[in-house]
């Protein structure tokens, strides 16, 4: 037999497309060709491949000519990840390996030149691509085709895909184990030891919740910690102001503490993003990704981009939270960028050739001070900045970016008598309690978190007393809010009711949400 046919997976976003490896072998000049819109990372597989298989004990036809062909050939491949279907390619095509046992699996897997497989990015992207294949449309009682089919993978990419269920996944140290597995049957001779079936690794017994420290560390600051347990039981975004010191990346980080763990769909989500990435930690599991990029980041480093296309920070923090220190100090373009992922919970990534959409389902949590020096209304330090410097300084950020975040809140300086002599205040796991009643509630009563709520959902969940609907429209009126700065206070409304486990919204919820909706102070 002189032409293979295995099966692998490319990375396209967070899509895995099939690819189709062909291998053939022919006299003629010996020589390794490989085409199929191959970047220069699989081109370099002929290297590793021709060293892998020689090093590990099995042959190479150093004397034919060997074409390899990914198909479809106007996908772009990138990485290392078919080396292995490459080498089990040319063994079968010279016979070493059943070429009909092929037809039910696929492969992915970077080579050394020693034949151990080392891990590739998108594991799970693969698996849960594999899933929605195999779940697809049936004929005549049966899978269309070769539908049913199992995954063999390096062994850390294998255990970390286990995680999908309804896919059988395959784990191999070497590419002697997989040859091994997948020889002819011979007659007199033990049949062939089969690859291990994957499993997850184990996962935490208890959410390491103190890597982000305890409410109870924050002294004082009754006003934030307020607007913290509101922006955590609805999901809303939230802007900390206040001077250099006062506790607000201190707070940002406790607001992780207070949030529910995910669930097993979620953290799945968010798993396949750092899969992509290469940054999926087991240990990690079902804990809400906390990302925190420095203020020297680009708009590509927050929202993604590059070629081929990765994600962001945005992305990274999908169903997690997206921790942004001294705001401002970004650059206008990358914050500027943020405004549609706040607004629709993914990014679409187009290029002149390709388009990618990945998920940036995230919570926003950003800190600033409220003037170049920092001490802006601090009683304990005056300000040395003119009302020209403040002013430029507070413009950095735009009013449209302003208007999509939901919570705004002052956090002031706090004096050394309040250090000294305050009590510790009520420690995360109470009021990590609250937000969990208080989402258990929303999910309930619409399926979503207040923050996810539409018009429509408003007008339907959202019930104000007649108080309150007064006072709503006098504020908004006098206060020139646009129609979604509008909505946004009845969220928070929605929110501070629930928390307080009342049906409708009564005027002193409301003017709590107006509240945090407060502006920037000014010079």
């Amino acid at each position: 037999m002189t032409l293979a046919v295995v099966r692998s997976r490319a990375l396209d976003g967070l899509n895995a497309p099939e690819v189709t490896v062909e291998v053939h072998l022919a006299n003629g000049l010996p020589c390794f060709t490989l085409v199929g819109l191959a970047d220069t990372e699989v081109k370099e597989a002929r290297e590793r491949v021709r060293a892998a298989l020689s090093n590990s004990g099995l042959e190479f036809p150093h004397n034919k000519r060997i074409t390899v062909n990914l198909a479809p050939a106007d996908l772009p491949k990138e990485s290392g990840r078919f080396d292995l279907p490459i080498a089990v390619g040319i063994l079968a095509a010279l016979g070493h390996v059943d070429a009909r046992r092929l037809e039910g699996m696929e492969f992915a897997g970077e080579l050394s030149l020693g034949g151990e497989l080392r891990p590739v990015r998108g594991a799970l992207a693969m698996a849960l691509a594999l899933r929605r294949r195999q779940a697809g449309p049936v004929r005549q009682g049966g899978l269309v085709g070769d539908a049913v089919r199992s995954l063999v993978l390096p062994m850390t990419s294998a255990r970390e895909a286990a995680r999908v269920e309804g896919v059988t996944l395959l784990e191999a140290e070497h590419l002697s184990q997989v040859v091994a597995a997948l020889r002819p049957e011979r007659d007199g001779e033990l049949p062939p030891e089969p690859l291990r079936v994957a499993r997850p690794d184990a996962m935490p017994q208890a959410l390491p919740a103190a890597a982000f420290g305890d409410l109870r560390d924050v002294k004082g600051q009754a006003a934030a910690k307020r607007a913290l347990e509101v922006a955590a039981a609805g999901a809303h975004s939230l802007l900390m102001i206040g001077p250099p010191g006062t506790g607000k990346s201190m707070l940002s980080r406790r607001l992780a503490s207070v949030l529910p763990p995910l669930t097993q769909d979620e953290a799945l989500e968010a798993a396949a993003v750092q899969s992509l990435a290469g940054s999926f930690k087991a240990e990690h599991w079902l804990m809400r990704p906390w990302r925190a990029p420095h203020h020297s980041a680009s708009s590509v480093a927050l929202v993604g981009g590059g070629s081929p296309p990765r994600p962001g920070e945005i992305s990274l923090a999908h169903r997690g939270l997206l921790f942004l220190d001294e705001l401002p100090e970004f650059p206008r373009a990358a914050l500027e960028a943020l405004r549609e992922p706040l607004e629709t919970g993914h990014i679409t990534i187009s290029r002149a050739a390709r388009r990618h959409d990945f998920p940036a389902c995230f919570q926003l949590v950003a800190a600033m001070n409220p003037c170049p020096c920092g001490h802006l209304g601090n009683p304990l330090k005056a300000c040395r900045c003119t009302p020209d410097q403040v002013t430029r300084y507070q413009a950095r950020l735009s009013g449209p970016l302003l208007d999509r975040i939901d919570v705004q809140v002052e956090v002031p300086a706090v004096t050394p008598e309040v250090l000294a002599g305050a009590p510790d205040g009520e420690p995360s796991e109470v009021v990590a309690d609250r937000v969990l009643r208080a989402q258990a509630v929303q999910r309930a009563r619409q399926g979503c978190l207040n923050a996810a709520l539409d018009g429509r959902g408003l007008d339907e969940h959202a019930a104000l007393e007649p108080a309150a609907q007064q006072f709503l429209k006098t504020a908004s009126a006098r206060l020139g809010w646009s129609a979604r700065g509008f909505h946004r206070v009845l969220r928070l409304a929605r929110t501070i009711a629930d928390l307080a486990g009342t049906g409708s919204i009564s005027a002193a919820q409301v003017a709590e949400a107006i509240q945090y909706r407060r502006a920037l102070p000014g010079a």
